[in-house]
């Protein structure tokens, strides 16, 4: 039997496969530009959108007013104040909470180099929930007034770090594993205080605020309210862009960030601290607004890459352009009904992450 010789020519199969494409990163100072732009017209729409059937020039006008101090008609009380004493600061309020749990999402999931990991992942969020119920349900640190809720969230929140701390820490530190595990059964057990607390509570009015704080609402956003949140976002976020290659060697392992001269240790303490401060004051005034913090790292690094000095630019300003329409759908979608931020983030969130871990070109801190 003739056997045919190949042609001298032929090219091996695996010689014709077609060359690994490399992925365009889009540039960081143009997308920053953009995403800012953005969430400056999205709170300008936030402050212009919602059921009193305000225009959007007349929501404006208000604004500008509140902003350079111009002079209303008692006439124009009531939807000046709708503007400027609701609409705007819970606009502010989203935009801060976003930038917050995006940025912080970040750190994580570098501190315990776990994809899945989000600032909730620490059990501080829970534990935050254990302080709020207790003043909505049992109107513990009434003598605070205003200030009870946040008060009692934030005290509670450190409660839950100092618990985690307590139990993670071992004579090898803080290891990625051991927070991760001790975070997660904390954050069953104050998920189990809470759910007593809401079982157990006499009023039904109460045991639905209560949900509604677990589930996320910036309903209660106050020019008060404000500053705390916006200044520990603000610290936060300047810590990080200043540790950004500390936190690149980090994500690498301990042993490279050593090899590199970074005290991986220190780093994860600092972190830990970091994360406690920043997501107890923006829990306190928001509730558990959950999937932001998860989604938003992993969307940012498959648009400019995994490298920390990139990504801790523009998660924050994506974060905070997401929550302010989110935020402004909960509002409108059902009115006068308001919805929980927290399930709309989870009803956008779960399906656009299942779609990014479709792309096969995209690993955890490689993409």
């Amino acid at each position: 039997m003739a056997v045919t010789a190949a042609p001298t020519n032929a090219v091996p199969e695996v010689e014709r496969d077609d060359p690994p494409r490399v992925r365009r990163r889009l540039p960081v100072p143009v997308l920053a530009v953009g995403l800012a732009v953005s969430l400056v017209v999205s709170v300008l729409c936030a402050v212009a959108i919602g059921s009193a059937g305000l225009g959007f020039a007349q929501a404006l006008g208000y604004l500008w007013s509140g902003l350079t101090g111009g002079a209303i008609t008692r006439d124009e009380l009531s939807a000046y104040t709708i503007v400027w004493e609701i609409r705007f600061p819970r606009a502010l309020l989203a935009a801060v909470v976003g930038a917050g749990l995006s940025a912080i999402g970040v750190a994580i999931q570098a501190m315990v180099r776990n994809a899945l990991a989000d600032p909730f992942v620490l059990g501080i969020s829970s534990g935050a929930a254990v302080g709020a119920n207790a003043v909505l349900l049992f109107g513990a640190f009434g003598a605070l007034g205003v200030w009870a809720m946040s008060t009692a969230a934030f005290g509670s929140a450190l409660v839950a770090m100092l618990l985690v701390y307590a139990v993670a820490n071992s004579a090898h530190g803080l290891t990625p594993l051991r927070l991760v595990l001790t975070g997660t059964a904390m954050y069953y057990g104050f998920s189990a205080v809470t759910t007593l607390m809401v079982f157990f509570a006499e009023h039904g009015e109460a045991a639905r605020s209560a949900l509604m704080w677990l589930m996320g609402s910036l309903g209660s956003a106050t020019w008060g309210s404000l500053p705390v949140a916006a200044t520990a976002v603000a610290g936060g976020m300047v810590y990080l862009l200043l540790s950004a290659r500390r936190l690149n060697a980090l994500a690498m392992g301990d042993e490279t960030a050593a090899a590199l001269g970074v005290d991986a240790e220190r780093l994860r303490r600092e972190l830990f601290l970091l994360t406690a401060v920043v997501v107890g004051c923006v829990v306190a005034v928001s509730g558990a607004i959950g999937f932001v913090g998860l989604m938003v790292p992993h969307a940012t690094r498959m648009l400019v890459g995994a490298d920390h000095r990139r990504v801790l630019v523009v998660a924050p300003l994506l974060g905070a352009v997401l929550l302010v329409w989110v935020d402004v759908a909960s509002r409108v979608l059902l009115a006068p009904i308001e919805l929980p931020v927290g399930v709309l983030t989870a009803v956008i969130g779960v399906p656009c992450f299942l779609l990014l871990m479709r792309r096969r070109s995209y690993s955890f801190g490689v993409a």
